[in-house]
């Protein structure tokens, strides 16, 4: 049976940080708006920032459509399954907002990733969730997989990136300015990296 929690600690703070993969959903407005679903991973992209407010890093990718949907409104759900040990599913839905790399918040906020390099990544903001109901699932249904390492792709085809050149990369794709639905995305420029 499902469970609802006043906050992110003890149980519930262990089990989502030990996770090597969480997924985010958004979504549009539009009632014929482009759902949104991605994997994150990369040890050390997420963190809890205290018991009601986690984030992770927003790397470069294909689209944008994360940072446009919570540029519009907001809405976001994050998701960690159990796939190694007893079976869980927890869920943060909450309110979202990118920290874009010339916020004053940025360099503050990146000092709880210590556990990753992003200057290998090509990060493009820093996505804070404020949560507004914390749940669990039983997650019977969701298989074992194990975990071998993470993937050395992305940090191996973003590391030869400055900045200038990420910017003119993001500026070519089709879906980094402006979402799938049209929406305002990734300021470019991007803004020089503080890190």
């Amino acid at each position: 049976m499902g469970k609802t929690y006043e906050r992110i600690n003890g149980r519930l703070r262990t089990f989502i940080e030990a996770q090597p993969l969480f997924f985010t959903a958004t979504a549009p407005l539009s009632e014929d708006g482009t759902v949104n679903l991605s994997p994150k991973g990369l040890t050390g992209s997420f963190a809890v920032l205290d018991e009601l407010t986690v984030a992770y890093l927003d790397f470069a990718g294909s689209t944008a459509e994360t940072i446009a949907h919570l540029r519009e409104n907001g809405r976001i759900t994050l998701m960690w399954c159990a796939f190694q040990g007893p079976p869980n599913i927890v869920r943060v839905h909450g309110r979202g907002e990118p920290v874009f790399r010339d916020d004053p918040r940025f360099a503050e906020l990146l000092t709880h990733f210590a556990g990753i390099d992003p200057t290998t990544h090509g990060l493009r903001a820093i996505i804070v969730v404020t949560a507004e109901l914390i749940r669990d699932s039983c997650g019977y249904a969701v298989p074992y997989m194990s975990y071998d390492e993470d993937r050395d792709l992305h940090g191996r085809r973003f590391a030869r990136e400055d900045d200038a050149s990420l910017s003119a990369y993001f500026t070519k794709k089709e879906h980094i300015a402006t979402s799938l639905d049209g929406l305002p995305g990734l300021p470019l420029p991007l803004p020089p990296s503080t890190v």
